[in-house]
């Protein structure tokens, strides 16, 4: 007997069954009908097939977690899309992959989530179309219908012969209610997107049609990624056409066939088709949790969250509530709900339910999402460190590389690694660590501002906001601190002011901006290192914030005169809400180590000021504003939210109304229809601007997740 390689195609959002599934956790990761996730119940009814060698999972980078962490024990490997390009190319894929492991190798190809609540029936049944399979034919599973469907499309068999794999006569799109009558008369089968085929034969048959698939495919397998059971497709994944596979290859080759199966079988594509699969009460009615129900009929009631679900009076009703949700629509209209959830997206309403709620939505976006995004498209695997950023479609700009991005972008995978997210974090921080150290570092040890994409120098200028980054940086390597001291003594013989605090060498020579960064990197040093260095460049810093930096209102300014005075005209009047929310988490964190009451102190009063730059309509921090608190640029970008919700979660007291709306006002920023990617500007109209995605923002970031989360 040929060895069986059931392969579980992971895609797909489950739009249909909102709000339980989401992108942050589509339905097959839920609990919806039976023990465990559809998933898990996908994997243990393949695991069990006579012949298993071994489980391939085709899923989305940003699933991944979600897959290792369902999967159990199961011999399996992931294969990671780098892009969705629909069942065909994923196919495809897998096959190529099985026929490197044994050239007479099965391949049973079944949906993540789908229920099927009798697995021996369900594994007797393929059974029955394995030697078919090795004889060269591509097996369809078609279900008996129950009753007429506009939910499915349908199959029609050359012949009647249940439970014996016949050839089939032609495929039909889900029809309207008439013709799906007329089918269900004439003998057609519901189709259940289940096939059977020896890799060699579909290999064959993609070549035959869409050689172009075929050779994406190949490419993408011998170009992969190997990682800790996954393997990530190469960038040549990317070329292939996407299309179903109905398309490319069940409708118009002769080798497909079918078997016929009165098995209980559902997509559970939507809430009907959940409640369809359910047990009744005497009233029809089918509930899950917290429910009562008083004079319905024909509904399905569920309560996933913390309150209790009541309804009275209403016939063929689903009510689907979570903690942050609730669903109210007739059954028979269930299929819509698609629509609804675009409109509704992930986003807690304001106020949200607390913090775990944000908790949770913003632990899932990192984790399951952002992280592996940047890790896939974000790491310049062909050449060195990160591309500078990202189009929309996830393609890299090309442009010339900053430094301080480069940095940013390894601290991110070093954070990451460092606090125990699982991945392959520390990978990444290792390769833009010497991407960094080879095309940036000077011969006097200082880092330079700019490198092309092919790693030539650009602009040979060292700016001490970048070094601070490299000593930031340098604290979540692997690195000895005498690497890391060294480099402060570099730094303190460059840009040393001859009284207190530091020189930029780049544009205006004396602002607060690059030491901001030099106390972070001191503080991330302290916590690491034993040099009490560290601390003294931490107090010296605090102090030039406090007798230099802050004027009498509390308000701290960007500029300044060479004494330190603030600097004269429109310049010197400048306080940038941002920074105003990032010192005061800053030094709130300083005076919590140290009892610095006076940090504390200036710390509250810089919050209240930001809070001053906080546009009321849009609900965001601005970019600046000048004499007065007036806000003298309205746009909007991503990094102040960030360092707001740092400073809101350290300040109060408690999860209150604050950190609400600003959890909130940095997720709009983050509900981006590319999950993982954001958008960096807001107009004053609420609108975002349309510009390729800077990796610069990814430090911002983790730091405002972290804070939520930890």
């Amino acid at each position: 007997m040929a060895a069986i390689f059931p392969v579980i195609l992971c895609g797909g959002s489950g739009t249909r069954l909102w709000p339980v599934s989401r992108p942050s956790r589509p339905k097959q990761f839920r609990t919806l009908v039976g023990d465990g996730s559809l998933f898990e119940q996908t994997v243990a009814r393949v695991a069990g097939l006579p012949g298993f060698e071994e489980l391939i999972v085709v899923t989305g980078a940003g699933m991944a977690p979600m897959v290792r962490e369902q999967l159990g024990d199961v011999r399996a490997t992931v294969l990671l899309e780098p892009q969705g390009r629909d069942s065909a190319p994923a196919m495809a894929a897998a096959a190529a992959f099985v026929q490197g492991r044994d050239p007479q190798g099965i391949c049973v190809f079944v949906a993540s989530d789908h229920y099927i609540p009798h697995a021996d029936a369900f594994r007797e049944t393929l059974a029955r179309t394995f030697d078919a399979a090795a004889a060269g034919r591509i097996v369809t599973l078609g279900i008996t219908p129950r009753a007429p469907t506009t939910a499915y499309g349908y199959i029609r068999p050359a012949q009647t012969a249940p439970e014996t794999v016949v050839d089939l006569a032609e495929f039909r799109e889900k029809p309207d209610a008439e013709t799906a009558q007329r089918y269900v008369d004439e003998g057609y089968l519901w189709n259940s997107g289940n096939f059977i085929a020896a890799a060699a034969t579909l290999l064959e048959e993609f070549d035959r049609y869409e050689p172009e698939i075929t050779a994406c495919a190949r490419d993408a397998v011998a170009g992969a990624s190997a990682g800790e059971g996954t393997m990530l497709l190469s960038q040549a994944f990317l070329s292939a056409p996407k299309i179903s596979v109905d398309y490319a290859v069940m409708e118009r080759t002769e080798r497909a066939s079918v078997i016929a199966t009165a098995l209980d079988w559902s997509d559970v594509g939507a809430w009907n088709a959940v409640a369809d699969v359910l047990p009744g009460d005497a009233q029809g009615n089918r509930t899950v949790g917290d429910t009562v129900l008083s004079e319905a009929r024909g509904c399905y009631v569920r309560a996933d969250g913390p309150v209790r679900v009541a309804v009275h009076g209403v016939d063929n009703l689903a009510v689907v509530a979570t903690e942050d949700a609730v669903l109210v629509c007739p059954l028979d209209k269930a299929q819509a709900v698609k629509d609804i959830a675009a409109q509704a997206g992930e986003t807690p309403p304001a106020p949200a339910r607390g913090r775990a709620a944000w908790a949770a939505l913003y632990g899932a976006w990192l984790r399951e999402a952002a992280l592996p995004l940047w890790h896939t498209y974000g790491v310049d695997r062909t050449g060195w460190g990160f591309h500078e950023s990202l189009a929309d479609d996830l393609s890299p700009s090309g442009a010339n590389r900053r430094m301080r991005v480069q940095a940013r972008q390894t601290w991110v995978f070093g954070q990451a690694a460092r606090t125990g997210l699982p991945g392959p974090w520390a990978d990444a921080c290792a390769h833009g660590w010497a991407g960094l150290d080879r095309h940036y570092r000077r011969e006097d040890g200082l880092y330079r501002t700019l490198a092309a994409a092919n790693g030539g120098a650009i602009e040979d200028d060292a700016l001490l906001y970048d070094q601070a980054f490299i000593l930031l940086t340098l604290s979540v390597s692997d690195v000895d601190e005498a690497l890391a001291l060294a480099h402060l003594d570099r730094i303190e013989a460059t840009y040393r002011h001859p009284d207190v605090g530091f020189r930029e060498l780049g544009g205006p020579p004396y602002q607060s901006n690059a030491q901001m960064h030099l106390f972070e990197a001191a503080q991330a040093w302290m916590a690491r290192g034993e040099s009490p260095r560290w601390r003294a460049l931490a107090e010296e810093i605090v102090t030039l914030a406090l007798t230099k930096f802050i004027d009498d209102d509390g308000a701290l300014h960007e500029f300044f005169a060479e004494d330190w005075s603030f600097a004269p005209g429109a310049e010197g009047d400048v306080v940038e809400p941002g920074h105003q929310y990032e010192w005061a988490w800053l030094l709130a964190r300083w005076a919590v180590t140290s009892g610095d009451e006076a940090a504390m102190r200036a710390a509250r009063r810089l919050y209240e000021i930001g809070a001053k730059g906080v546009d009321p309509a849009r609900g965001v921090a601005t970019n600046s504003m000048g004499a007065g608190y007036t806000i003298t640029d309205p746009d909007a970008r991503l990094w102040p939210q960030t360092e707001r919700l740092k400073a809101v979660l350290l300040l109060e007291d408690d999860w209150g109304v604050e950190a609400d709306a600003a959890a909130h006002g940095l997720w709009r920023y983050l509900d981006h229809p590319r999950r993982g990617l954001w958008y960096d500007t807001m107009h004053p109209n609420g609108q975002f601007k349309r510009e390729a995605i800077t990796g610069s923002s990814f430090y911002h970031i983790l730091g405002a997740v972290e804070a939520v989360t930890g």
